[in-house]
């Protein structure tokens, strides 16, 4: 009797949705309806007509059976546990497509910053590099390469988020796409989780290895390279994580059948476990330039100036923040499509504007360059007003050969050149003979250097300095290329090199 009268209901709902393609075709929207109605899988259809029947909503009341909630929710279980995935998908555009339900799509929106931000990254890595290779003598180093690398890696995923991410359905409805967009839209998101954990450990190597560069330092150096280990485990334990989620690994874009045939670990745990961390490593990261602020001899108003340069990267920390926010969307979700474009947005700015942020420091050199006036800083001026007092306590070598002076003045000028060091510093020099540029003082090799080289490298060592004048020290003085420590208490922190 059940089942008959079941039967009959269907019937009915099937003579209501024809009378519904006619009122369509009447308004000029009868082709989208009617290949809809073809398309409604049986079992849809049942679990439909009874959701109907159990509802208060009449059999041609449309608008009541489209916007009441406990009708749509009753017809979509049934649908979920009576349909395979696929047929739940294509009840469910169906019924989208005949209670007049919005189109909704952020693929424009999603490329657009896609690019745009791409284009900054790629611009900010190549004047970086591009200055220091064609512009100065100074080599590049390994955050310079790291942050290449970063790029190298940067590109494929921008491809990969417009040729197959938005091309296959990401800012769309699942329902709205045909299950090869659904197969393909998996696959490139899987690459491009593997590709962000790579991303995002290589960044980090990248600002890692330019602390290295500017913080001299035995203890520091110490903390930094611990970190960069921890970095390169951090990173490698994700991406291994990330390759073998599901096996077999090609289940990892299958299973969205829902068919079975393979096994997955807990996705979205492994995605809040990765942003954790990562987020917890990037406060570390801030921590350790920010730590040695204190030892340095700048007046207060420079170190808030060191110190901003530094904490431009909070904002990747930020930005890391609220990705982990949209996370909460991506935890079992039944519209990967839709559910999965704030999650890959996020990643997409993190990364590139690391990229960004990881460039500044180079960037000010470059605008000091160009608009010394505007740009420039009294620490560049403090230092080379202390290498020029130096110079010239060493004449004669630090201009052309032909300048030299006689053996007879070299004897002269000894008592000037040490005019300025205390009264218990040794006064055994060996002046170079080779070089005309350097000088041996107490076996320690002096370097020329000129105000442009220290222009360009004034960021190359950012240390502790001890008080510049050594006449202040009772004890032996080792000067080491502009900085003054103590022989009796060596502080690795407290020399810096030319």
């Amino acid at each position: 009797m059940y089942e008959r009268n079941i039967g009959t209901l269907i019937l009915r709902v099937l003579v209501w949705l024809a009378a519904f393609a006619s009122l369509g075709a009447a308004q000029g929207s009868s082709s989208a309806i009617t290949t809809a109605l073809t398309e409604l899988p049986k079992c849809a259809l049942q679990c439909l007509a009874a959701s109907i029947k159990a509802s208060p909503c009449a059999i041609s009341d449309v608008t009541c059976q489209c916007t009441n909630a406990e009708l749509v929710s009753s017809a979509e279980l049934c649908v979920m546990t009576s349909c395979t995935v696929e047929q739940s998908l294509i009840a469910k555009n169906v019924t989208q497509t005949m209670c007049g339900a919005p189109v909704r799509d952020k693929t424009t929106e999603y490329n657009i910053v896609s690019c745009t931000l791409m284009g900054f990254a790629c611009a900010f890595v190549l004047i970086r590099l591009g200055y220091k290779k064609f512009f100065t003598r100074t080599d590049l180093g390994l955050d310079d390469w790291f942050i290449l690398l970063t790029l190298l890696v940067c590109v494929p995923s921008a491809v990969i988020n417009v040729d197959l991410l938005t091309a296959n359905g990401l800012g769309k409805d699942i329902w709205t796409l045909k299950p090869d967009e659904i197969g393909d839209f998996a696959f490139a998101f899987f690459i491009i989780t593997i590709l962000y954990f790579t991303e995002v450990f290589v960044l980090k190597l990248s600002l890692l290895f330019f602390y290295l560069r500017i913080f001299p330092g035995k203890t520091i150096r110490r903390v930094i390279l611990g970190t960069v280990a921890f970095d390169v485990l951090f990173g490698i334990g994700f991406i291994v994580t990330a390759l073998l989620q599901c096996r077999p690994i090609s289940y990892n874009w299958t299973n969205w059948r829902g068919e079975g045939g393979g096994q997955c670990i807990d996705i979205s745990a492994v995605a809040w476990a990765n942003a954790a961390v990562s987020i917890a490593l990037d406060l570390w990261m801030l921590a350790i330039p920010l730590s040695q602020l204190r030892e340095l001899k700048l007046h207060w108003k420079k170190k808030i100036g060191v110190a901003m340069m530094f904490c431009v990267g909070t904002f990747v920390t930020v930005v890391s923040a609220i990705r982990l926010a949209s996370l909460v969307e991506f935890r079992e979700s039944t519209n990967l499509t839709w559910d999965y474009w704030g999650v890959s947005l996020w990643s997409t700015v993190e990364i590139t504007v690391g990229i960004i942020c990881a460039c500044m420091p180079s960037m000010r050199l470059i605008l000091v360059r160009i608009a010394p006036k505007v740009f420039d800083v009294s620490m560049v001026r403090a230092s080379r007003y202390y290498y020029a007092k130096r110079a010239s306590a060493y004449p004669g070598k630090w201009t052309d050969p032909s300048t030299q002076p006689s053996e007879a003045s070299k004897n002269k000028s000894a008592a000037s050149r040490q005019s300025w060091m205390p009264p218990n510093v040794r006064t055994s020099w060996r002046i170079s003979q080779s070089p005309h540029d350097k000088v041996f003082v107490d076996g320690v090799l002096f370097s020329k250097v000129s105000p442009s080289k220290l222009e360009e490298e004034d960021q190359g060592r950012l240390v502790p300095m001890e008080d510049m004048d050594p006449s202040k020290y009772g004890t032996d003085v080792q000067i080491s290329g502009g900085a003054s420590s103590r022989n009796s208490t060596p502080d690795p922190g407290s020399t810096s090199k030319i």
